[in-house]
């Protein structure tokens, strides 16, 4: 390795390499801000103008599209034709290409940004020398991660082949690969924003990368392969594993459905899930309630399901919540954190999974569901109404306990598949649901469901659904079990049915003129 050019939009780590590269040896050639950056560290640098004989032209716009630079990485050396072409026109070997793009994504991030700005960090010059490197990957090492300048150095200053500079035909062909992961996503998020419309969230072409996070032991079935991948937003595949079995498939399915419902609280709570719906959620309503104690809520509104389910906390595990936890089989259990000595309470269980995920899940995130020859995409769910500002069709009003336990159960609901029915209530002062009946093809059914997983009485309970009754025998059933307050969406052209069922029962209702169906 005798010779590199490095041109870089963002320059992190490139000062120490340089000069790593510089003692080695090998002749940097460098463009505009990077060979100035370059200069001032007193690392020596060869201008690619000068180096071509054709200087920067049309606002730096045309810097490396010459025969020199691109002849220089695309020319094999060992084949006899490409060796005499190279020759002839006084080209020389370029052996390490050191570059990363204009930073498009970031632009079209900012607010405001106009379409000439966004054109103007659409790069040309870095696609194509990195392209070719990764072409001509036998020959020529690309880096394109800053991440990657240690390794580099490392392999370089190991002298092994010939006591010469180099680096494996191995590295060179991982890093070659990494040059068209980022080729693909770079154009991608450009074809995604010229063709997106004026909010640029729904482009004719869907262009979207996961990374692979691992392979899984099977799919949501034993017979059935699977891998997780991560799309570089915050979230259950930013959460650290800390003891326990490898996650399944339905575990980060469970996992992702009980944490994405713990985090819309901002009172201390806990969140039991089995199969990706709830079937314990509790909150401390007044004050910061013992966590232990809303644990024991939440699993006791369902212990016969929450066994063997996946426990979400928004925040730190302590002690004594951890001596609960482990008197029963749970398989995961997420928390902002753990203290010390409950991390090695829970820890005890052998299989136990227990991940560490302190930061929140990233929101104006896009749900993504495959059907047969396709892909459904929207806007996830993130709309949180608040109960107080929903209209009151009844001809009593809520209490003020009423109206905490209302909005509760509203948001519990957005979690539980549809059709889903939650009922809840307060307890001291816990919040916590009493009774949850979701994925229902009938909502009656629902309904019926559960009032019948109550363990206690639902007498001046509260009930939400998370779409309009379409007949009032809705809230007949839940008349005869006692509930006090229904939340619902409203909507149907049976209103008037239901809001004159709920008065002949003393009830109170409210339409909040959202549903949020979760299929």
């Amino acid at each position: 390795m005798k010779r590199a050019l490095i041109s870089l939009s963002d320059k992190t780590g490139i000062v120490p390499f340089a000069k790593g590269l510089h003692e080695l040896g090998i002749e940097i050639l460098s463009t505009g801000g990077t060979a100035k950056l370059l200069k001032e560290n007193l690392i020596p640098v060869v201008e690619v103008g000068d180096y071509t004989g054709q200087p920067e032209i049309l606002d730096g716009r045309l810097k490396t599209l010459h025969p020199k630079i691109h002849g220089g990485i695309l020319g094999m050396r060992s084949n006899v034709q490409h060796v005499e072409d190279m020759k002839k026109s006084q080209i020389q070997p370029i052996d390490l290409i050191v570059v990363n793009l204009y930073p498009f994504e970031q632009t079209i991030a900012q607010a405001g940004v106009t379409l000439e700005h966004a054109i103007e960090n659409i790069d040309i010059g870095g696609p194509t020398m990195i392209r070719a490197a990764a072409k001509n990957w036998q020959d020529v090492a690309v880096v394109v991660d800053h991440q990657d300048y240690a390794k580099i150095l490392e392999e370089l200053r190991r002298g092994d082949i010939h006591d010469a500079p180099n680096v494996t035909k191995e590295t060179k062909f991982e890093l070659a690969k990494k040059v068209f992961v980022l080729t693909s996503r770079y154009d991608g998020a450009i074809a995604n924003y010229l063709t997106g419309g004026k909010d640029n969230q729904f482009p004719e072409t869907f262009n979207f990368q996961f990374q692979k996070v691992q392979e899984l032991r099977y799919g949501e079935n034993p017979h059935q392969k699977a891998a997780f991948y991560k799309d570089g937003a915050s979230g259950v595949s930013s959460a650290k594993q800390l003891h326990g079995k490898e996650l399944s498939f339905n575990n980060i399915l469970d996992l992702d459905a009980a944490f994405g419902l713990v985090l819309d609280f901002s009172e201390t709570a806990c969140v039991i899930v089995k199969h990706t719906t709830p079937c314990g959620v509790a909150v401390g309503a007044i004050h910061e309630s013992p966590l232990h104690d809303i644990f024991v809520a939440a699993r006791d509104c369902d212990p016969l399901s929450a066994f063997g389910g996946i426990i979400a906390f928004n925040r730190p595990v302590d002690v004594a919540t951890a001596q609960e936890i482990s008197k029963d089989f749970y398989e995961c259990v997420i928390a902002p954190s753990f203290a010390p000595e409950a991390f090695q309470i829970i820890a005890g269980k052998k299989n136990i999974r227990i991940m560490e995920l302190p930061s929140a899940i990233s929101k104006k995130q896009l749900d993504l569901k495959r059907v047969s020859g396709g892909l459904l995409v929207q806007e996830k769910d993130e709309q949180i109404e608040n109960v107080r500002e929903s209209k009151v069709v009844s001809a009593r009003q809520p209490s003020d306990t009423e109206w905490n336990v209302l909005q509760f159960a509203w948001k519990v609901c957005r979690g539980v598949k549809s059709n889903a029915i939650v009922y809840a209530g307060a307890e001291g002062n816990i919040i916590k649901t009493l009774g949850i009946g979701g994925g229902q093809v009938s909502r009656v059914d629902a309904t019926k469901i559960g009032i019948s997983k109550a363990r206690t009485s639902l007498k001046g309970a509260v009930m939400a659904s998370d779409a309009f009754f379409p007949f009032r025998d809705n809230i007949d059933e839940a008349a005869k079990a006692g509930i006090a307050v229904v939340v619902q969406p409203g909507g149907s052209m049976r209103d008037d049915e239901t809001i004159q069922a709920v008065n002949e029962h003393q009830m109170v209702m409210l339409f909040t003129g959202a549903r949020h169906f979760r299929h």
